[in-house]
């Protein structure tokens, strides 16, 4: 099976590293003839002259385009095979308007950790997608990743907890970092101290089927250390803040 991906940004990037590692064919195509061929160079696979020529010789079609040029690039192009886009905010019906088809289209959502082949992905497809087709397109964001089948209208939520959630951990993790650096560490050393922890928490978390108030019931000791600091917390509006945060990224998500 032949992928196509029209639109080679960091993303397509990232899941073309992924991809190679199977036995799909990876054929791209960029916005210019020499891009193309740079890429194409760079990332160890075939090019095509234009963006109708890879539609004509790929399988399925994957639009790695910025939202805001999808509708200039489609207008001028004749698709005729089962697209994938991971264009943020382009719903299946925009997507099926835009490409003046009725053709099988599936729609995904990775986050920044695809880079590192743990990505979040979540994965959507409109009546026309076969289970066949549905599954191998699963297998293709599995391979940068884990894939989460949401339903379109959970998009926004999807994006606010995998997408930005990324640059909110970052800040907690900051923050940590800071008050390590009060207290007279390094900020490297507080800095590295704090990824591991998050890193081993989110694993145990994980590998052992605990809830979060498993864990943090096991870790505060009657009168300790822990718990005065967690109910410090949530005397300054911890949770209410993290979910303020979230409603706040899907009402804009919704309104873009």
């Amino acid at each position: 099976m032949t992928i196509g991906f029209i639109g080679v940004g960091k993303m397509a990037s990232a899941i073309i590293a992924g991809l190679k590692k199977t036995e799909f064919k990876i054929l791209i195509s960029d916005s210019s003839f020499e891009k193309s061929k740079k890429k194409a160079e760079t990332l160890g696979v075939s090019f095509a002259a234009s963006h109708q020529e890879l539609i004509e010789k790929a399988d399925l079609v994957v639009l790695g385009i910025k939202p805001q040029v999808l509708p200039s690039v489609l207008q001028d192009l004749n698709i005729n095979k089962p697209i994938l886009s991971m264009a943020a905010g382009v719903s299946l019906d925009r997507l099926a308007e835009l490409s003046r088809t009725e053709l099988p289209i599936i729609r995904i959502m990775p986050n920044l950790n695809a880079q590192l082949f743990q990505s979040c992905t979540a994965i959507c497809r409109n009546d026309n997608v076969s289970d066949q087709l549905f599954e191998t397109a699963k297998q293709i964001t599995d391979t940068f990743g884990t894939t989460f089948e949401i339903a379109e209208k959970d998009f926004d939520t999807f994006t606010a907890l995998a997408g930005s959630s990324p640059a909110y951990i970052a800040l907690f993790i900051e923050a940590l970092t800071k008050a390590g650096l009060k207290h007279g560490f390094s900020k490297d050393l507080a800095f590295n101290i704090i990824c591991q922890t998050v890193l081993a928490t989110s694993q145990n978390l994980l590998s052992n089927g605990s809830s979060p108030n498993d864990l943090i019931d096991r870790v505060s000791s009657p009168g300790g250390t822990t718990i005065a600091g967690l109910l410090d917390l949530e005397k300054t509006g911890f949770t209410a803040s993290v979910v303020s945060a979230i409603d706040t990224t899907i009402e804009k998500a919704k309104n873009m």
